[in-house]
């Protein structure tokens, strides 16, 4: 029964695929219907492992709106493999794991609704300065390829004031410069962990909300740091194994900061009060699995905001009031905030 219900299945795919206008044997095309009376559709392409010999660019229906090619030994991106009927109309685009070494610049210039680019898992060390020119871009994966250095000015080209979050994580990144020269740059969220970062980037013209450093070899958080980054909610900076010493005002600037991760730095044993001013709006920090032990016990006039910290191995303080006395010059009951920890011995 089992079976027959498979063979059943497998062919009523089988009926969909075959059904659709234009879609290549080897590829599996699904049309999702959607709004008031099913009046709009778009068409999802999986060409996923079709293999080196297939050739580019593969048929594909009229209003593809999803294409996956990846796993198919593309090798260098060409101004001819993306182009065609169906290409203009793609909103997403799977390229990974392609053996792609170069993607020519006018290889994605006929995308012009191209929102999410996957080039992850390639060979990419480089990418020509204008190859994202006119794309309305919104999510960028170039995670686990070989890039040394990187100039973020490449997303300066594209349309439309939308936020751009761009995963350049696992590669060998020693590098990563912004020059934008006036040009205005979208980009909010980035991910630059498991890299050969030395010390923290320089990313000033950058809007950045979520920046994560992990697992970089950084051995000195400097003063001043990331005094660019106004805008910056989110900061990790967790498993730097090198992590020894984070200067006093290393943060200062990050006024809008709410979350701080610095888990899991276990040669970082020490936090001075300075290190945390300028987080006025901070409410969580994580310091566990760190080399620290002991807060400072000054540290709350640093952090007017916070509500949370953790650490150690499920040690949480919380931001509490002492028990109010009655002040009789200003007539009113005073309040002492302090950190409160679920563990005893914890020096605040």
């Amino acid at each position: 029964m089992a079976l027959l219900l498979w063979l059943g299945l497998l062919l009523l795919a089988s009926v969909q695929s075959s059904a659709v206008k234009n879609c290549h044997p080897g590829c599996r095309c699904e049309v999702e219907s959607f709004g008031l009376f099913d009046s709009f559709s778009l068409t999802r392409v999986d060409c996923r492992g079709l293999g080196p010999s297939t050739t580019m660019p593969i048929p594909i229906p009229l209003d593809t709106a999803h294409l996956d090619l990846s796993s198919n030994s593309m090798g260098p991106l060409s101004d001819t493999m993306l182009s065609g009927p169906g290409y203009t109309t793609l909103v997403s685009l799977d390229l990974s794991s392609n053996h792609i070494t170069k993607v020519s610049p006018n290889a994605l210039s006929k995308l012009r609704y191209l929102e999410t680019l996957d080039l992850s898992h390639n060979n990419l060390e480089s990418l020509a300065p204008r190859c994202f020119s006119g794309l309305p871009l919104a999510e960028v994966d170039l995670s686990h390829n070989i890039f040394q250095e990187f100039d973020m000015d490449v997303f300066t080209t594209k349309v439309n004031g939308e936020p751009v979050t761009v995963d350049l994580s696992h590669n060998k990144l020693v590098s990563v410069t912004t020059t934008s020269h006036g040009r205005i740059s979208h980009i909010q969220s980035l991910n630059l962990s498991s890299n050969r970062m030395l010390s923290v980037p320089m990313l000033a013209g950058l809007p950045l909300r979520y920046l994560n450093l992990d697992g970089n070899p950084i051995t000195c958080i400097k003063e001043g740091a990331f005094a660019q980054l106004k805008d910056l909610v989110y900061l990790s900076i967790s498993g730097l194994d090198e992590l020894q010493e984070i200067e006093q005002q290393s943060f200062k600037g990050l006024q809008s900061l709410q979350v701080l991760d610095l888990s899991n730095n276990l040669k970082l044993k020490a936090l001075s009060p300075a290190v945390f001013s300028g987080l006025d709006s901070l409410q969580e920090l994580n310091l566990s699995g760190s080399g620290v032990v002991s807060l400072p016990n000054n540290m709350l006039t640093h952090l007017p905001s916070i509500k949370s910290i953790t650490l150690g191995e499920s040690i949480n303080c919380w931001r509490t009031q002492k028990q109010g006395q009655f002040h009789r010059q200003l007539g009113q009951v005073q309040h002492n905030e302090v950190l409160n920890c679920n563990v005893d011995g914890i020096v605040l």
